[in-house]
């Protein structure tokens, strides 16, 4: 680079988007394990639930490919051509529709839940359907209209509907799971124990991409014109796969909290009255009735959810 040249900031720039390809490279390798493991221990899914997975990480593995090529394009073949960071490459505009259809995928699978858990409820699921459609547009929209960092900044509002809109699917999402799932507390220890650990699990993968995405919205909001947000941007992907790999490799451990079942045995001893027993001639041993109760839990409709034939 000539000495004449002014000088380009790079770490809040090109610096931020090298670390979020660090990260999303991390939770990538998170994901494949996952995949694997997914494979591995659930072979009889269903075909729909098989091929949901493995577009997800099809997704995963190109949107990989593509921030990877970004970074490589503009720090590696163009470390000595300051003009190029002007535009926009080619590989970053198409991660932006990777990463909505993951997005999709994701949201499409765990709006499918709250369909479930809450008995068909139309209005709710249309809701939430309306919101993570409109997210994907938005996604698609922003992937279309970008070629150089300037019009970028100009369309600082749609970057911030698209993480806007992420933050308020997920939030409905959650805490629908979470309403419906506290609802189907039975009184049982055991069965109540396992939708507590349901509870605690979809709040919890729910809560990483909620906040990765307010991060990236605060970003925007507080350093528009730097590419902090990017950072994590590039890992929002990565989280909605391992979200959703999560939730179904975790299905077994949850479902072993519910499989035994709650017995409640007591002994009820009952004494003939001193003049009945006098009167019949019976002995005088009490007599022992034993009440054995077997409760035996369904298991929690959430969790079976992608057991059975889903529409």
């Amino acid at each position: 680079m000539n000495s004449g040249q002014s000088h380009i900031p790079v770490d809040n720039t090109l610096g931020a988007a090298y670390i979020g390809v660090l990260c999303a490279a991390m939770l990538y390798g998170v994901s494949c394990v996952q995949t694997w493991f997914y494979f591995n221990r659930y072979p009889k899914d269903v075909w729909y639930i098989k091929a949901l997975v493995t577009a997800v990480w099809m997704f995963d593995t190109v949107h990989q490919a593509l921030i990877s090529h970004t970074v490589y394009r503009y720090v590696i073949t163009n470390f000595d051509n300051p003009a190029i960071l002007a535009r926009m490459v080619w590989s970053i505009l198409l991660e932006v529709l990777f990463n909505g259809f993951i997005g999709l995928l994701v949201q499409g699978f765990l709006t499918m839940r709250v369909w479930r858990l809450s008995n068909s409820n139309v209005s709710l699921t249309a809701i939430v359907a309306t919101i993570v459609l409109a997210e994907f547009v938005a996604f698609a929209i922003q992937s279309m209209q970008l070629h150089t960092w300037i019009e970028l900044g100009r369309l600082k509002g749609l970057s911030m509907t698209v993480n806007a809109l992420g933050v308020l699917a997920d939030t409905l999402i959650v805490a629908a799971l979470f309403f419906f799932l506290h609802r189907s507390r039975t009184g049982f220890k055991k069965s109540d124990t396992m939708i507590s650990r349901l509870i605690l699990f979809t709040v919890s993968t729910g809560l990483l991409t909620t906040i990765c995405a307010i991060a990236s919205l605060v970003s925007i909001l507080v350093w528009g014109k730097t590419l902090i947000y990017v950072a994590f941007y590039f890992s929002i992907g990565r989280l909605y796969s391992n979200s959703l790999l999560a939730t179904l490799n975790a299905r077994r451990a949850i479902r072993g909290l519910g499989e035994d079942s709650d017995e409640l045995s007591f002994s009820l001893q009952s004494l003939s009255k001193l003049g009945q027993r006098q009167l019949t001639g019976e002995s005088n041993r009490p007599t022992n009735l034993s009440i054995k109760i077997d409760t035996i839990h369904e298991f929690v409709r959430d969790s079976r959810c992608v057991d059975q034939n889903l529409p």
